[in-house]
């Protein structure tokens, strides 16, 4: 069974910072991108930033410059370290990732999501 467990989430206040963390685990092959989306009460599910196999990475225009996107292949886990938080940050952030399991299917999973609050 394939899992996304996303951690790290939680009540800050503006200015602070978090950091989130997301780890793949199951019959993994390898993993492709790797992805940090958020939804806010009434709004739709966003992408926050990606980053790929190469490490290459790509932001939202709300988030650049306060957040940095990571990867540690080894571990099978993209971290977002969130600086400069916003109230208007407040979220349920979802890690979501494309992987190429053992048995060469290649499929985008979603992990469980891990709210962000962020007081004024």
């Amino acid at each position: 069974q394939v899992q996304l467990v996303a951690s790290g989430g939680g009540l800050v206040q503006a200015g602070g910072s978090l950091r989130l963390s997301c780890a793949a685990s199951g019959s993994i092959l390898s993993i492709n991108a790797m992805n940090w989306y958020r939804q806010a009460p009434g709004k739709q599910r966003e992408l926050v930033a990606a980053i790929t196999s190469s490490s290459r990475t790509n932001y939202a225009d709300s988030v650049k410059g306060r957040f940095t996107i990571s990867r540690d292949n080894a571990k099978k886990t993209v971290y977002l370290q969130m600086n400069s938080l916003k109230p208007e940050d407040t979220a349920v952030y979802y890690c979501n990732a494309d992987l190429l399991l053992v048995t060469m299917t290649l499929g985008n999973y979603w992990g469980q999501g891990t709210q962000v609050t962020v007081s004024s």
